[in-house]
């Protein structure tokens, strides 16, 4: 998948997250859980545009963690909203608590691929300076 392919979907998360909380009924318990899944599934799109407009690898690693912790939040948000609003399950809440699932892992696999890209980046960094080798960690 593309950067942009995922930062379309991303979008589209964030679109679904609005429409649902748009159609919560008024009752401040289901507010309280709409409003915190309103703002974390909504950070996911926004948070990966930042990442992919990132001026350098350590900018674009926090970025992208931001994302994959959003990600994960909306997944418990989708949880307790099930919880505090039963009415809420249909086929937009099951979409969406699929796609949270799916971005989820995808954010964090990419979180864990760019820290290790990023340390692997300051060891040889670390190396030139050094002017020899460096065994690496554990050694």
């Amino acid at each position: 998948m593309t950067p942009e392919e995922l930062r379309e979907r991303a979008r589209l998360f964030a679109r679904n997250i609005v429409l649902l909380c748009r159609g919560l009924p008024n009752e401040w318990v289901v507010r309280t859980l709409g409003g915190q899944l309103l703002r974390a599934g909504t950070a996911v799109a926004a948070n990966y545009r930042a990442a992919c407009r990132g001026r350098s690898p350590k900018e674009f690693c926090a970025k992208i963690g931001l994302v994959a912790e959003e990600s994960d939040e909306s997944v418990l948000w989708l949880d307790l909203l099930l919880v505090g609003h039963p009415g809420v399950k249909g086929k937009l809440y099951d979409g969406l608590v699929r796609e949270a699932d799916e971005l989820a892992a995808i954010f964090s696999a990419s979180y864990g691929t760019a820290r290790a890209n990023l340390e692997a980046r300051n060891r040889k960094n670390k190396q030139k300076r050094r002017g020899g080798t460096d065994p690496g960690p554990g050694t």
